[in-house]
């Protein structure tokens, strides 16, 4: 289980896995078809061989299955707690911070999106009223 900037989980001795997509929650155990859903923001957990179990919460994300092996799940964002009762105040605190974050580089890449837009309508506009033989805008009294 990967985010862009980490690893969160990396397991080989996994006996079964549990998720959920849109369509509800699943099971994968060895030998699963090939399999690919969109995660939403959801838990995922495993137990290994040993009977531990492990959990993840997952801001989205894509999972897939291949060769009826090997599990793997892109995420958005992650993180891994041994504890389900910890689970919870654990992801409330990500998730807020985890939003906060994007709602911040979203608010800055609009604002740097239409600076963009206007900018190049300013050169436009000058471009189009300096050039040989363009028309001036007429006056009402013409």
């Amino acid at each position: 289980m990967t985010t862009p900037t980490e690893v969160i989980a990396d397991a080989s001795d996994v006996s079964h896995i549990r998720a959920e997509d849109e369509t509800g929650a699943f099971g994968i155990l060895p030998g699963h078809a090939d399999f690919l859903t969109i995660l939403p923001a959801s838990v995922v957990s495993w137990r290994r061989t040993d009977g531990a179990e492990r959990f993840v919460v997952v801001h989205g994300g894509v999972l897939t299955v291949n060769a009826g092996e090997r599990v793997e799940i892109a995420a958005r964002g992650a993180f891994c707690e041994d504890d389900l009762a910890n689970l919870d105040t654990t992801m409330l605190e990500e998730l807020q911070r985890s939003d906060e974050t994007e709602e911040v580089s979203r608010t800055t890449a609009t604002r740097l999106h239409l600076a963009t837009i206007r900018q190049i309508q300013r050169v436009l506009q000058g471009g189009r009223n300096s050039q040989p033989g363009a028309l001036s805008p007429q006056s009402p009294e013409d």
